[in-house]
């Protein structure tokens, strides 16, 4: 065996260890959390509700759009450590589902094909399914009235709803090698309101021009999954997110990607803690709110 092959063969081991340990973690960590009845919008307000994760509930000019649904008990082995702050029962009937990029934890197909057969049930139509380019093989199959792909940059118009697919620091296989697929945000705007949902990404220049060029209100940015160092590549810290959150010059934002799926090795509770250190030390802590799944907040 060569050098070269030896020092690959161990850094396998070393990740196949940390992952035993992340599994054997979560499996013995109780599951927190409370679910509630969402709340809905009147007199054209924003209505913002987190469900866990990724996954939002927004009512948006008129309309009732879900983003990167997943309420999933179990990611494979993976234990959810926090209740869906929302049962999918409870959903209404839903116009537009978006999905940022194909990674399980993002893309959970029986959570999409629940949401499509329910409002299908409720409506007679399906909802329209917006993804990233290249997903439509992974999606095809789930009951939607419509799927549109989109490119970075460009925009799709649902009823009064712009919404563009922006570009992220990330990337999109849902298999290791297919990595042809697409990845990115949303910026969604519909009269006064506008929300930029950005996806899995790491800290990159992009977020100044997704600022300069759609000006969001309100940004969903993640939070989580930045231990050890280099998951920095491709996730961002509380640090990164501040830093983005003052490039976008957005009015509010709200953290994500954090506490539900134990998906790196920082504590739990550590990214929240880190987000209010960080906001306070930009000056921007006022501006910061950190939602409680399933609580239903109007902007």
């Amino acid at each position: 065996m060569t050098i070269k092959s030896s020092l690959k063969n161990r850094a396998l081991r070393k990740r196949a260890g940390q992952f035993t340990q992340l599994v054997r973690h979560s499996a013995v960590t109780p599951r927190t959390g409370e679910t509630h009845k969402p709340k809905l919008v009147s007199n054209g307000q924003l209505g913002v509700t987190f469900i866990g994760h990724s996954s939002f509930f927004l009512q948006i000019g008129g309309l009732n759009v879900v983003i990167d649904p997943n309420f999933a008990r179990w990611l494979f082995v993976l234990k959810r450590l926090r209740q869906p702050g929302l049962n999918l029962r409870d959903l209404p009937p839903t116009d537009v589902v978006l999905v940022t990029h194909a990674h399980f934890d993002h893309l959970h197909r029986q959570s999409l094909r629940t949401i499509a057969r329910q409002t299908r049930r409720a409506t007679g139509t399906a909802p329209t399914l917006v993804v990233p380019h290249h997903l439509f093989d992974l999606v095809s199959d789930l009951g939607y009235e419509q799927i549109v792909e989109l490119e970075w940059w460009n925009t799709y118009r649902h009823g009064a709803l712009d919404i563009t697919h922006v570009p992220s620091r990330h990337w999109g296989a849902r298999i290791l090698k297919d990595s042809h697929r697409g990845y990115g945000g949303y910026v969604l705007r519909s009269g006064k309101h506008s929300v930029y949902h950005a996806g899995d990404t790491a800290y990159f220049a992009g977020f100044r021009e997704i600022g300069e060029r759609l000006s969001p209100e309100l940004a969903l940015l993640p939070i989580g999954a930045y231990n050890p160092p280099q998951f920095r590549n491709v996730h961002t810290s509380p640090a990164d997110a501040t830093r983005a959150f003052l490039d976008l010059h957005a009015r509010w934002m709200v953290p994500m990607h954090y506490g539900t799926f134990r998906l790196s090795h920082e504590p739990i509770d550590e990214p929240l803690q880190l987000l209010e250190r960080e906001a306070a030390k930009a000056g921007v802590k006022d501006k910061v709110v950190v939602l409680e799944e399933g609580i239903t907040r109007f902007f």
